[in-house]
């Protein structure tokens, strides 16, 4: 078939190479792949084949990727043999320098040690003078102190074992160094060692044992970090340099996964925060030593794959990266720790409970922030993205979140204190299952349901409206919504009113043993359209408001428990009598029962005959829900003196049936 050569022309036009430049005529046909070549040609014209080009160019970037790999992998490896000649070049620079490597390395670890134990014992002097209770605006000026001290008398030093130059400047570098790796890892122990538990904060032997591996495998990272940038400062190769990282770093990370492996229930146990703690964080805490292993290898394969393709990783965002990612869950406990003792401190106002509770959203925020300034910022550059228009709209939407989240965590405070006081505790922080509520606690459930979620509708209307989405068509959306609701569901209507007056006439309350028209049980959840009761078998009734009809409430003010027995005609009544009253006695004496009494178990005589049977009424009065051990107490009671006194109690007779 001849070809049609405007149609092959245009075909030609299309075909593009990975780098987007336009090919045509032969040009094209010998700088394609051959793959592409035999794709886009069949019997002499030139055809679409864009589905198979993206799959082969795909492929064959692989493999191209694949070669610089390994071309890069074998670079390295013949770069090794020249380790003896860079080795031999720094002899010969320290010679000229006029000190060898023995009296460098010597000064070197004089220096380390002089300003690490000045740090030291400052940084101790400092805590001891201060006092328990000083504020964290007197110790960070303490450690700033022995900051500054310990780098004046590493400079003094330095400049005395070196006169100047190279060997002046090394020095000088091991003394920042110094000073900088003691301040991490004293940030390191205080921040490990304040996520722990509230009940451990005396003393955590195993938490104390993860600080130590930490501390050795972040100290030697530290060192290693030094030693490349003294290689650097003498102008040694990159063989030296790339055996050195490569060759220290396989151990430190080792070092780093075994000390996550081996105190991998501390770790999670102190990232997990204090109690009471969401679904999510217990989750988190199993997972996070399987993660930060997982963290650490794919960290380490990425520097490594990096170093080998020639496009090493950004040191400064790495390093970053890996601090925020491996402290932050501590760093959230420790606030969540802080945060808790805010909430359960009288003391502590509710604004300043709830700002507490704000920090851990706000390190949240800032870490987010921190990491798009890292990674997002250079791919937004190179797209044309006006990083100014950008940052304005986030700070505009992260101070929106922000205020949100503090009105959020000010109802949910007010919310927690309420509860707190209005419920009696056992043992602690657990709470009395089935103890009836007074109404403010029955109301601030409802109400803080109520605030949270205005709060949270405000907040997205505010940030829609920042990011320049006009709202008005949608709060317009949602009035129609609204009538269309009022007006068509006449029940849901009839249910949301009849729950507000039962409310305002406060008919029920959480924990009370109530009884409706429909089901009978303890209120276990108010909702705004139902209520939910729970019998006393475990089933769990949800009844809406405008179903229940009349409400029988047992558990107000007091109850009178009426009671019959069926003894025979012969008994002497007297005698019955009085042995109520000795029973009465006996249950007011009682210490377990005689707060809930409040009137004594009494005989109200002879109530009726019934078929030569004479029925015999009693009565005591308790409080409201209080009277059922009360019952069980008197029954045995009484169960036990008719048969002491030869009492019979004498069964209820069957009926017949009239008609039969």
């Amino acid at each position: 078939m001849p070809s049609d050569p405007a149609r092959g022309k245009g075909r030609t036009e299309k075909l593009e190479l990975f780098d987007g430049r336009a090919l045509d005529g032969e040009t094209a046909a010998d700088d394609r792949p051959p793959e592409l070549a035999s794709e886009a040609l069949k019997g002499g014209e030139i055809v679409d084949t864009t589905a198979e080009t993206d799959v082969v160019s795909l492929i064959w970037g692989f493999e191209q990727l694949a070669e610089r790999f390994v071309s890069g992998l074998f670079a390295r490896f013949a770069a090794l043999s020249g380790v003896p000649v860079e080795l031999e070049n720094l002899r010969a620079s320290l010679a000229a320098g006029g000190t060898s490597l023995l009296v460098l390395l010597f000064e070197i670890a004089l220096i380390v040690a002089l300003v690490a134990a000045v740090f030291i014992l400052l940084a101790r002097r400092f805590k001891k003078a201060s006092a328990a209770k000083s504020g964290a605006w007197r110790r960070f000026f303490a450690g700033a102190t022995a900051t500054v001290a310990a780098l004046v008398i590493g400079f003094i030093a330095a400049r005395l074992l070196a006169g100047s130059g190279v060997p002046l400047q090394t020095l000088r570098l091991w003394t920042v160094v110094t000073v900088l790796g003691s301040i991490i890892l004293a940030a390191v122990r205080s921040l490990l060692m304040a996520s722990r538990r509230t009940e451990f904060a005396k003393r955590s032997v195993h938490l104390s044992a993860l600080v130590r591996d930490l501390s050795l495998g972040i100290g030697l990272a530290i060192i290693v970090v030094a030693l490349l940038a003294t290689l650097r400062l003498w102008s040694v190769g990159p063989a030296l340099e790339d055996l050195l990282r490569t060759g220290l770093g396989i151990p430190i990370y080792l070092l780093f996964a075994w000390a996550v492996w081996r105190h991998r229930r501390t770790m999670a146990a102190a990232v997990a925060g204090p109690r009471p703690r969401s679904r999510w964080r217990t989750r988190l805490a199993k997972m996070w030593p399987a993660i930060v292993i997982a963290f650490l290898i794919i960290t380490f394969l990425s520097a490594q794959a990096a170093l080998t393709l020639g496009a090493s990783l950004r040191g400064p965002a790495v390093l970053l990266t890996a601090l925020m990612f491996l402290a932050a869950p501590h760093l959230d406990a420790m606030i969540g720790n802080w945060a808790q003792r805010g909430l359960e401190s009288p003391d502590i106002s509710i604004l300043a409970a709830a700002g507490r509770q704000t920090a851990r959203f706000t390190v949240v925020a800032i870490s987010i922030a921190m990491l798009g300034t890292l990674w997002a910022t250079p791919l937004a550059a190179g797209f044309g993205i006006d990083l100014r228009e950008v940052a304005k709209g986030a700070a505009g939407v992260a101070l929106i979140m922000l205020m949100a989240a503090f009105l959020w965590n000010v109802v949910g405070t007010g919310t927690a204190r309420a509860l707190r006081a209005e419920l009696p505790a056992v043992g602690g922080d657990e709470e009395v299952l089935g103890v009836p509520h007074s109404r403010l606690g029955t109301l601030v459930p409802l109400l803080s349901a109520v605030g949270k979620s205005s709060i949270l509708a405000l907040a997205l209307l505010s940030i829609l409206v920042s990011i320049g989405i006009n709202v008005w068509p949608l709060i317009a959306g949602l009035s129609v919504f609204g009538l269309a609701i009022g007006f068509g569901s006449q029940t849901l209507v009839k249910d949301l009113v009849s729950g507000l007056f039962f409310l305002i006439d406060d008919a029920f309350r959480f924990g009370e043993y109530i009884e409706t028209s429909g089901a009978k049980g303890t209120v276990e959840k108010i909702s705004v359209r139902s209520v939910s009761l729970r019998h006393q078998r475990g089933a769990l009734a949800t009844i809406p408001y405008g179903a229940i009809g009349k409400i029988q409430n047992f558990s107000r003010d007091w109850m009178i428990e009426k009671l019959t027995f069926r003894v025979a005609f012969d008994t002497d009544v007297e005698k019955v009598r009085k042995i109520f009253k000795k029973i009465g006695q006996d249950i007011s004496a009682n210490p377990e029962l005689a707060g809930d009494l409040l009137e004594p178990f009494k005989s109200q005589g002879i109530g009726e005959v019934e078929d030569g049977t004479l029925v015999i009424r009693a009565k005591f009065k308790a409080k409201a829900g209080k009277n059922f051990m009360i019952r069980r107490a008197v029954l045995l009671a009484v169960h036990q003196a008719f048969q002491d006194n030869g009492i019979k109690a004498v069964s209820k007779p069957l009926t017949s049936n009239p008609g039969a």
